[in-house]
């Protein structure tokens, strides 16, 4: 594949995105293949600071994401993108703007990202400190029809059907 492509990994907050993400990134880079990682929570904190988590704010955000990942797959590279996008029409967005996508899916069950979040985000969502968590009290669309399904962020059967996806480059 002589264009790049976006690898875009969804999945719950906490199901291994961004896990998953770094594993498959030291894959590409050991076969010196060109790549970048754009995780959402670091992108989020880097280009969109004042942005918050309502619903007219996170189709900015999934817009502003989707339209970077294109941009730099367009150059060549392979971008792998770790962000829940928790709509599917976010996802169709940023396969109509990539010239070659990958939709990867972390199928991690609701009660196992709630029983390993770092963050706390679903004991605040619990709490009421926090609304519009996807899979907690905001919905989260999976995939109709993912390229590759990862069950968890260790899954390196995952990462070799990624890989075959990606091809040669």
């Amino acid at each position: 594949m002589s264009h790049g492509v976006v690898v875009w990994i969804t999945g719950l907050p906490s199901a291994g995105k961004s896990t998953l993400a770094r594993a498959l990134l030291a894959e590409l880079r050991s076969s010196k293949t060109p790549a970048c990682l754009l995780d959402g929570d670091e992108v989020r904190k880097a280009l969109a600071t004042g942005l918050g988590y309502g619903p007219a704010e996170r189709v900015a955000f999934y817009e502003t994401l989707a339209g970077l990942a294109a941009l730099l797959a367009a150059q060549g590279l392979v971008v792998v993108v770790p962000a829940t996008a928790h709509r599917r029409a976010f996802r169709e967005r940023a396969r109509e703007l990539a010239p070659a996508y990958i939709e990867v899916w972390v199928d991690t069950p609701s009660e196992e990202c709630a029983r390993r979040d770092s963050k706390g985000l679903y004991e605040a969502q619990r709490d009421g400190r926090v609304s519009g968590l996807p899979g907690g009290d905001a919905d989260y669309e999976p995939p109709l029809a993912p390229d590759v399904v990862a069950s968890g962020a260790a899954d390196s059967a995952a990462i070799g059907r990624i890989l075959e996806r990606i091809g040669p480059r």
